[in-house]
């Protein structure tokens, strides 16, 4: 085999090589870029609130450092902040690698975002829902089978939801299992975040118009050279 032809079969090879690269969502970067897609971040946000994404009229991507009082105050950073039309606001947080403690950075982002929402002179009744949302790559509950759950402010006695006002949801991506037999949208989506190739990103387009404008989304970050600098 000649110099020429061992070059072109280089080329070739990258080319393929760039041709399959697809990024992952599990990644913070390809995460965020995804979200700044507005029908992508309308759809995720409609199913992490279990409603159709028509009643989702509107998705606001908002700063993502948290505000310091004093300049001791700890430092906090947010991957996707999203404030809704009626005031709503979600903030999603893409883990990867196991975290200690996660739940006490979970409610510490959480009543950061709500504390806020107001200022000096201004009335309670002006604060909105907080909705944490943990999406983990590790196994975070090891005592169930459970993909996700919903936790809010209860009574223990009677399990009476005090407030709705303040919300986590954790989504454990390690515990989706091979069949999924729920028509769940948020499953979906986290079967789409947890997709590691073309095929599995294709799959998953299918089955709604917003899981298919993600995928586009993904195409496009993933040619982004700029963005893939970024990722890598």
């Amino acid at each position: 085999m000649n110099e020429t032809t061992k070059t072109t079969q280089t080329m070739q090879t990258i080319q393929t090589t760039n041709d399959d690269f697809i990024m992952r969502p599990t990644v913070d970067v390809c995460f965020a870029g995804l979200m700044e897609n507005p029908k992508v971040r309308k759809g995720f946000c409609a199913a992490i609130l279990r409603v159709s994404p028509d009643k989702v009229k509107d998705t606001e991507l908002l700063p993502t450092h948290l505000q310091r009082e004093y300049a001791g105050d700890k430092l906090g950073i947010l991957d996707v902040r999203v404030r809704l039309l009626d005031g709503l606001q979600i903030n999603m947080e893409m883990q990867v690698k196991y975290y200690e403690f996660w739940d006490e950075r979970a409610l510490f982002y959480l009543c950061k975002m709500f504390a806020e929402q107001i200022k000096t002179g201004d009335s309670y009744e002006k604060l909105k829902k907080c909705i944490h949302v943990s999406i983990l790559d590790f196994t975070h509950f090891p005592e169930d089978t459970d993909c996700y759950r919903t936790i809010g402010l209860v009574n223990r006695k009677t399990n009476a939801l005090y407030s709705d006002k303040l919300e986590l949801q954790v989504l454990e991506l390690k515990k989706l299992p091979k069949e999924i037999k729920t028509g769940e949208d948020i499953v979906n989506w986290m079967r789409f975040l947890k997709g590691k190739s073309k095929e599995d990103f294709e799959r998953m387009a299918n089955t709604s118009e917003y899981l298919g404008e993600a995928y586009e989304a993904l195409q496009k970050l993933s040619a982004d050279e700029i963005k893939r600098l970024e990722y890598e």
